[in-house]
């Protein structure tokens, strides 16, 4: 194993960044492969994230990240990770992108998720302005009395309507044509809330030419405006490297972890977004301090 990487840590994005950080102080030797698809990148500024009073964005928090590992002698290798294989002696060969391979004795997957996008053109940027948004968590507060719409089929949508209206009265449910999933309960507990469900389809959705709010044009004609629309349609986790290893999924397609970030595939940690739990940046802070300081102690433990 005089070829292998103490870890490979597979996804550059706030939680792999934190573990590389941890596992480069605990002087190991890692590989980070990052796919330059960081969810973080969307984040136009947090302002619910620990100790940055004015807000951050996702971009300079990843930036800082990068910084900080490379003060300690590592930078991202910027190459997708297509496979990875288990060899007989229990290293893990990482089959990239480009053709190169690598090879590491532990493995740290943080491969996140992609939000699923409701039908507007440039979603990467109506994202960064502000106008749609995918966490009432992080942002609800800074929504207070505006005119919101949240887009969706089921539970998720009537869930976070209500999550909202804590904010604002100003809520529309939209399911672009659908029934709603979640049958009379969810309805009545819409109405009970003075949150207008509106199951018309839509034709499109559209930024306002000042940049001040969304317009979302329904089929029937008739037009909504709002200054932000949530989508509620859930999202698809990059989890198939894990199950091609045979880390059991969950329900949602995302990775189970124990406390220490463990999944169930010895030698394989996961982090981040892609892990079940709650998708917050902190969290995912956390979840790569913990996966890298179990994974130091799981090799100090072999070596000696």
């Amino acid at each position: 194993m005089e070829d292998a990487h103490d870890c490979a840590i597979v996804g550059g994005g706030i939680g792999g960044l934190t573990a590389a950080v941890y596992l480069a102080r605990f002087r190991r030797t890692i590989a980070l492969l990052d796919g330059a698809n960081s969810r973080a990148r969307w984040i136009p500024r947090s302002r619910n994230h620990p100790a940055f009073p004015g807000g951050v964005g996702g971009d300079e928090l990843l930036s800082r990240l990068r910084d900080q590992l490379a003060d300690h002698g590592v930078r991202p290798v910027v190459d997708r990770v297509e496979a990875i294989a288990r060899e007989p002696h229990g290293v893990f060969l990482l089959r990239r992108a480009s053709g190169a391979e690598t090879r590491a004795r532990t493995l740290v997957l943080a491969t996140g998720v992609s939000d699923i996008e409701p039908p507007i053109a440039d979603a990467f940027e109506a994202v960064k302005a502000g106008l749609v948004r995918h966490c009432p968590i992080c942002d609800a507060y800074e929504m207070i009395d505006k005119r919101l719409a949240v887009l969706g089929r089921g539970d998720h949508c009537v869930g976070e309507a209500l999550f909202l209206r804590g904010y604002t009265p100003d809520i529309v449910a939209l399911t672009n044509g659908a029934a709603l999933a979640c049958g009379e309960g969810g309805r009545a507990r819409l109405e009970a809330a003075g949150i207008r469900l509106v199951e018309v389809p839509i034709a499109a959705v559209l930024r306002e030419a000042d940049e001040t709010g969304v317009v979302v044009r329904l089929a029937d004609g008739a037009e909504i405006r709002v200054d932000a629309l949530y989508s509620a349609m859930g999202m698809r986790p990059h989890s198939g490297l894990a199950a091609d290893l045979g880390v059991a999924l969950a329900e949602d397609g995302r990775i189970p972890a124990d406390p220490h970030q463990r999944t169930g595939i010895d030698g394989v940690w996961a982090v981040g977004d892609v892990v079940t739990g709650l998708n917050q940046l902190g969290v995912a802070m956390a979840q790569g301090e913990i996966a890298a300081t179990d994974v130091h102690n799981r090799l100090r433990r072999e070596e000696w």
